[in-house]
């Protein structure tokens, strides 16, 4: 069985963790690590999981809301990191960096952590060598995508075939546009290697739905430019009724454990 909960999911910061069990043994894998080392060990804990049964942290690139602590914490508790050379370029001076044990990973080279077998996968974003992540575990797979800019014809095929799949919302580009934030950064966020408008979500997901998908998890949404509303009635518009079920991912509260497959 595999199944995935979110520590949060927005600016603020970005955790989501994967776990396949198999008989008696689990693996767990943290994705991304975008709060403080306290603040990851609480949020661990709200879905019943210690530090210490954890296999491994995989970062998908070097802005602060996503590697966070990620390098302090897998070094505190032994735990390997996986993630770009670019991103590794870009993070080497961050505190528990030095100590810990990364493992250089690159697009389209698939390694295993116990039970999960783990595909990268580059996308459109403004971070030195970022990587979204495919995981499976013979029977379920679930995809993610945040942090892209825009569709491309590559991120759909990598997501393809995906039993879940976590799908970033940031935006309403009328909320985007209206919004008190300056000209460079609206630029940058709507850009094609920013963050995903609600609108080019719901066309990644028109791209990628099949019937053996079962549930979309709308993440990174903006607190100031978006609603669980508007990014949920976007999806909603490409699955129709019945489909697949549709969740949130919240800043604060995450989100529950959620099966991959049911």
């Amino acid at each position: 069985m595999m199944r995935f909960g979110f520590l949060g999911s927005g600016s603020e910061g970005n955790s989501l963790l994967i776990e396949s069990c198999a008989g008696a043994t689990a693996t767990r894998v943290l994705l991304d690590c975008g709060f403080g080392l306290r603040e990851t060990a609480r949020r661990l804990e709200r879905l019943g999981v210690q530090p210490d049964q954890l296999d491994a942290v995989l970062v998908t690139h070097e802005h602060g809301d996503h590697v966070g602590s990620a390098y302090a914490f897998a070094a505190r508790h032994g735990l390997p990191v996986y993630t770009s050379h670019g991103t590794w370029l870009a993070t080497s001076h961050l505190r528990g960096a030095a100590h810990a044990d990364v493992r250089v990973c690159g697009a389209d080279h698939p390694f295993a952590v116990g039970d999960l077998e783990i595909l990268p996968y580059t996308v459109p974003h403004d971070a030195r060598e970022p990587l979204q992540f495919v995981l499976g575990d013979g029977d379920a797979r679930l995809g993610v995508l945040t942090d892209a800019g825009m569709l491309t014809p590559y991120v759909t095929a990598r997501l393809s075939g995906v039993h879940a799949l976590v799908l970033e919302c940031n935006h309403d580009r009328e909320l985007l546009r209206n919004s008190a934030y300056p000209p460079s950064l609206k630029r940058r966020i709507g850009g094609d290697f920013g963050h995903l408008a609600n609108e080019v979500a719901a066309e990644i997901l028109a791209c990628v739905v099949h019937d053996g998908l079962e549930r979309v998890v709308a993440a990174h949404l903006s607190k100031q430019n978006n609603t669980r509303e508007l990014a949920t009635s976007a999806l909603a518009g490409v699955l129709g009724e019945g489909r697949a079920e549709i969740l949130v991912a919240d800043q604060e509260a995450g989100l529950d454990w959620q099966p991959v497959r049911a």
